[in-house]
């Protein structure tokens, strides 16, 4: 049976600039109120984005803020790194190791009513959290969570995939080779997460909240299945998990979205335009084929139409918006 595989072009004609001039935004959440919520790495902060173009400065989080996402009572949970040193080049700024002032990541809890900032994890096992990226609720309320390790001038730390449920922090898969993105399968009974440094794609059944099944990968990867890597130069950032169980990747070097299905077969490409990193993607809108791209290096935020539909979060903000009204704010 012929592969299913096709490639689309996006050219900017094709996508809507929402905002531009950020510092370098990763973690896009689509509120219910149509606005966007991105974490700005080099700035410290969480910037909401209202249709109008307007900006409010949520939080002012301090360090390096990078995945975000929604969690019970409608609190933002941010995975922090810690900062990054910079580098600017042809009007590109570009993330080269740990901040001067480096002291650790972390996990930190944001009230949008308020603005109230509070730390929710930043050890495990005595030791500091290197450079938490990534993190994705499940049904139980609790949260996988990324860190990617942390790059200094003669040595890395090793990344590793955490658990925690509310009270305990758990290490779930590690070593991991600079592991970024992490998504759940839309019946919530597998996990996904992408590497950096090797643009490979890695999946674990789940046992239990926060217990993940061992895979067949006898040395590195945590112990995971390896399910897909790039033929072509290209490093892999953030996920997004379409409805129908596709994991969207987005891509570095060439800066677009890389569309695998759940057997480890390419079914769609993206590819932006004079954009060399797409860091995220993210769904929204009614029909949730409104799809939000992270260009970081050059501070831009787009809007796409997705050919297929984005899988709903387990915890939109679920305030009166139509999505809660329909059911879909949880699986």
């Amino acid at each position: 049976m012929a592969r299913r595989f096709w490639t689309f072009i996006t050219d900017m004609a094709a996508l809507t600039l929402i905002a531009s001039g950020l510092g370098f935004p990763e973690g896009p959440v689509v509120m219910s109120d149509g606005s966007i919520l991105v974490a700005e790495i080099r700035a410290g902060r969480i910037t909401r984005i209202r249709p109008s173009g307007d900006r409010q400065t949520v939080a002012e989080v301090g360090g390096g803020p990078n995945g975000l996402a929604i969690g019970p009572h409608d609190m933002l949970y941010v995975c922090n790194n810690g900062g990054f040193a910079w580098h600017e080049q042809g009007g590109l700024v570009i993330p080269t190791g740990a901040a001067e002032n480096y002291n650790g990541g972390s996990i930190q809890r944001v009230d949008l009513t308020t603005g109230a900032i509070e730390t929710v994890v930043d050890h495990f096992d005595g030791r500091l959290l290197s450079g938490p990226n990534d993190l994705v609720f499940d049904s139980s309320g609790g949260f996988y969570f990324t860190d990617t390790g942390k790059s200094f001038d003669h040595h890395s730390d090793h990344g590793a995939l955490y658990y925690y449920d509310g009270k305990t922090l758990s290490r779930v898969a590690a070593p991991l080779d600079q592991p970024n993105g992490v998504v759940l399968s839309p019946d919530g009974q597998r996990l996904y997460v992408s590497e950096t440094r090797t643009a490979r794609l890695w999946w674990w059944d789940i046992k239990a909240p926060g217990e993940l099944v061992e895979g067949k990968t006898l040395l590195g990867a945590g112990g995971g299945n390896f399910l897909y890597a790039e033929s072509r130069y290209r490093l892999f950032d953030s996920m997004a998990m379409e409805a129908n169980g596709a994991i969207c990747v987005s891509t570095l070097l060439e800066g677009g979205v890389s569309v695998v299905d759940a057997n480890g077969a390419l079914i769609d490409r993206v590819d932006v335009a004079e954009e060399i990193a797409i860091t995220n993607i993210a769904f929204g809108g009614l029909d949730m084929r409104d799809a939000y791209l992270t260009a970081s290096t050059t501070g831009c935020i787009y809007k796409m139409r997705w050919p297929r539909s984005g899988h709903p979060l387990h915890y939109p903000m679920d305030n009166g918006s139509e999505m809660a009204k329909e059911g879909r704010g949880r699986y």
